[in-house]
């Protein structure tokens, strides 16, 4: 007992000559540790990463046929994104999505909700290189722009998989020039879960992608280019092949974009000319041997700093050239969009805006897909009012 009081007794007197030699002004309830929570080393660190919050939400009333079928308020995109520089020479970037379920895929074993999840080694002033889950870099003005800035896409870009595994080089030839690479797994799920069995068709070992992509700017950058050429090994001696011609004019307050696209598939990767194909005994397989063409258009008015008129339409035909019916019309359906916007900006120092809009489909399928498949011409309408905002949360 004697020896704890002492020891007790030692401990205060070394408290108290501790107090008394402290510095004149510093608080002796102060506990805190001089050291910063966040290390100086690291806080240089966090100054190179940007932590965003890609948001689009709104207050939908969806019609079909003309008539009133839902409302709702729907969180359409939340995409958190962390991306920076962690060396002179590498970056990162990554980008989930909360409104798309979690499940890790079987051909890349990633989540399918994860787009982005890549490293980007910079080899010289020109030339990068990337590896990981990467966005193809496929052409078109449509496809560049944010998600979060789409309020409907086109057939093709709507119906993609297009946040695949692999790597990529890029090669800034010029100030105005830019082109890209890569090698892409050309699907995240296996042949089978895809497309099923199909005869005659054996899946291929390495179901490999091909990209390779333009990027040009011409008359001080009135006029921009993203071209895109792919090709996709779906199975043995089976390709889809994608061109994307995208161009975009800006003229102060006016600006125009208009995409080409073209899609040759040996295999239905849409889906769509296969969903209009009955089944064949109960089966639904992959129709062969079809096409899809699209037409996109944005224009774009800012009629005061912080007002801005847009209308974005698109024209999209789906062809089954495979159809074994010797009395065929290979052109299935066509399909328009229509969606007039106006958008506002409230503030000067944010990205932020609210918006209003409507978002018209029609759909009319030819005599053929109604007479021998029975498909039935359809409207849907969208009427929104929401926000949408890619929020710098660091």
């Amino acid at each position: 007992m004697r020896a704890i009081s002492l020891c007790l007794l030692l401990l205060i007197s070394a408290m108290a000559l501790h107090a008394q030699d402290k510095p004149k002004g510093e608080k002796q309830t102060d506990t805190f540790s001089n050291k910063p929570l966040i290390p100086e080393i690291k806080q240089k660190l966090l100054s190179n990463i940007d932590v965003i919050a890609n948001m689009q939400a709104s207050q939908r009333n969806e019609f079909t046929d003309g008539d009133y079928t839902r409302g709702r308020f729907l969180m359409n995109q939340f995409r958190l994104e962390i991306k920076g520089k962690i060396h002179d020479r590498v970056y990162f970037r990554f980008r989930d999505r909360y409104t798309r379920n979690t499940v890790p895929q079987s051909e890349d074993n990633m989540s399918s909700s994860t787009d982005l999840a890549y490293i980007q080694v910079l080899a010289s002033k020109k030339v990068n290189f990337t590896i990981g889950k990467l966005c193809a870099d496929w052409g078109g003005i449509e496809f560049d722009l944010n998600p979060i800035d789409i309020y409907q896409y086109a057939d093709i870009v709507d119906n993609s998989d297009n946040f695949l595994l692999g790597m990529g080089m890029g090669w800034q030839a010029s100030e105005n020039h830019a082109f890209n690479f890569q090698a892409l797994n050309s699907r995240t799920r296996t042949f089978k879960e895809i497309y099923g069995n199909i005869p005659g068709i054996t899946e291929s070992k390495f179901p490999l992608a091909g990209v390779a992509n333009w990027r040009g700017k011409m008359f001080d950058g009135k006029w921009q280019t993203i071209w895109s050429y792919s090709v996709f090994k779906e199975a043995k001696s089976t390709y889809m092949h994608y061109i994307a011609l995208g161009n975009q004019l800006n003229f102060h307050r006016f600006n125009l974009a208009y995409d080409f696209k073209l899609s040759l598939e040996d295999l239905d990767r849409k889906t769509i000319v296969s969903n209009i194909v009955p089944d064949v005994g109960g089966v639904a397989n992959a129709a062969q041997d079809v096409s899809y063409l699209s037409h996109w258009l944005k224009l774009d008015y800012k009629v005061l700093d912080n007002l801005n008129l847009s209308f974005v339409g698109f024209y999209d035909v789906a062809r089954w050239k495979g159809n074994p019916d010797p009395n065929k019309d290979s052109k299935l359906r066509t399909a328009w969009g229509f969606i007039p916007v106006v958008e506002y900006f409230p503030f000067r120092d944010l990205n932020l805006k609210f918006f209003a809009n409507y978002v018209g489909r029609v759909y009319r399928f030819t005599d053929y897909a109604k007479d021998k498949l029975g498909a039935k011409n359809f409207n849907t309408g969208v009427i929104s009012i929401g926000f949408i905002s890619p929020l710098h949360v660091l």
